[in-house]
Order: C-alpha cells, then structure tokens, then sequence
C-alpha cells in the first residue's frame, strides 16, 4: 500500500448532506471523518470516550449543559469531555473534522434519534 495525502478540501467536495459523517481515514481504533453540520443537532453525550471537533470552515456552537456555549471559528480545536451533554449546532453550514473511536455512534445516547446516522466511508478516488 502506497499512502497517498487526503485533501480535506477535495473530500468537502464529494458530499453535501448534514450531519452525516464520513469517515476519511483510520488510525488504530480511531476513524477521521468530515461532516458538514447547519441547523442544530441533537443533544447527546458519549459516555465512554471524548469527541475532538476541528472547524475546518465556518463557525460552530457547541452548547455544554451546565456550562456557557463553546464558539469555534475556522481553525479552532475543541475537545467534549466524556459523558458530558452537548449539542452542535451553525447558522449556516460549517464544514468540521472529527475524530472518534471506531465504534462511537453520532448522536451518542441519543441514538435513536431521527439524526442517528451510520458512519459511511467516503470514496477518494
């Protein structure tokens, strides 16, 4: 196997539906997905592990219950404790990169919420 570079602007380009994560690429029992989030998502926790948000364009709120909102911009990196209430949410659509355990479903403790969405792998080539 060759590795080849992923170009994260190039990957934006091959979906645009919401919260939908896709899955770019592996690392141990970690998978690096992109999703374009707009609207609010649904409040959810992971009680099991943490969930890295990187905005890659536009802004992003991470509402934290019990806390004041998170604001990200272009470039920020936000970690959400485990076990810890959020809710993503954008104005207008943002594009983020998120890095989490193979096994961890998108809308956590929520998941059987209208938002749940399988992890799909995106096709590079």
């Amino acid at each position: 196997m060759t590795p080849e570079p992923i170009r994260i602007p190039d990957a934006f380009g091959l979906f645009n539906d919401h919260w939908s994560p896709k899955a770019i690429a592996a690392m141990n029992d970690y998978l690096v997905k992109l999703v374009r989030v707009e609207g609010e998502f649904v409040w959810h926790a992971h009680d099991d592990t943490d969930e890295l948000f990187l905005v890659i364009e536009g802004n992003l709120v991470i509402d934290i219950e019990g806390n004041d909102s998170v604001s990200l911009s272009a470039g920020d990196l936000f970690v959400v404790p485990a076990g810890v209430r959020h809710r993503p949410r954008a104005k207008h659509e943002a594009k983020i990169l998120l890095l989490e355990p193979r096994s961890v479903v998108n809308s956590g403790d929520a998941e059987n919420s209208d938002m749940t969405s399988p992890v799909e792998w995106l096709e590079m080539s």
